[in-house]
């Protein structure tokens, strides 16, 4: 394997997909692809034998055992392997829910080849890459520890259930507030952090340690 190149690992039970992608990315002289596994339990027998592989390529829906267990159950055992997960939709709780795993990212599968070679570069050398989730300024404050916002009790407490499958009412009605005063928290985060979604509120929070999961 030449210097520099980064090992990379499949894990996608639709074979065309899974094939198509490694030759892809073979093109590129930085990834070597060290092995394919087609769910997260095939996964489990073949890191054993690849266990420096530096990332994972991870469908999120599978068979046997789906892309959420295999990210908690790789970051348990391999902690030093990042996770990138793949999906072919941008679904919220789906996003959410792999980055509670342990993945540092997403992308969508229709991404254009160079797009998933710099969110690999991205992740293997920041541990963390996202696209239109969060802005760019919220990157540059994960990777320099730039300093964080000051946050009410309420926000914090709506950033907690923001978490969660909760709708906004449903966390007004479980705050004891109104639907506006919950959109006021929301529109205040946005404000304070430059981000534009839930999910973005929510990897904030995963990220700096302001909420439980």
């Amino acid at each position: 394997m030449p210097a520099q190149s980064i090992s990379i690992a499949i894990v996608d039970d639709h074979t065309l997909f899974r094939s198509g992608l490694a030759s892809l990315l073979d093109e590129f002289d930085e990834i070597e692809i060290v092995f394919e596994a087609n769910n997260g339990l095939d996964l489990q027998q073949k890191i054993k034998k690849q266990p420096d592989v530096q990332l994972i390529l991870m469908d999120i829906s599978m068979p046997v055992m789906d892309g959420f267990a295999a990210t908690k159950w790789t970051k348990e055992h391999y902690p030093n392997v990042n996770i990138m997960a793949l999906s072919m939709l941008e679904d919220e709780k789906a996003i959410i829910s792999m980055l509670k795993a342990g993945a540092g990212g997403y992308m969508l599968k229709e991404s254009t080849p160079n797009d998933l070679l710099t969110a690999i570069k991205a992740i293997v050398d920041k541990g963390f890459y996202v696209n239109d989730l969060v802005s760019g300024r919220l990157l540059v404050a994960l990777k320099d520890g730039d300093t964080k916002p000051a946050f009410s009790v309420r926000e914090q407490t709506f950033l907690q259930h923001c978490s969660s499958e909760l709708t906004y009412r449903e966390i007004a009605d479980l705050m004891n507030v109104s639907p506006r005063t919950v959109d006021n928290y929301r529109e205040s985060l946005f404000a304070k952090l430059n981000i534009k979604s839930r999910t973005g509120l929510v990897v904030y929070a995963i990220k700096n340690k302001l909420i439980t999961i």
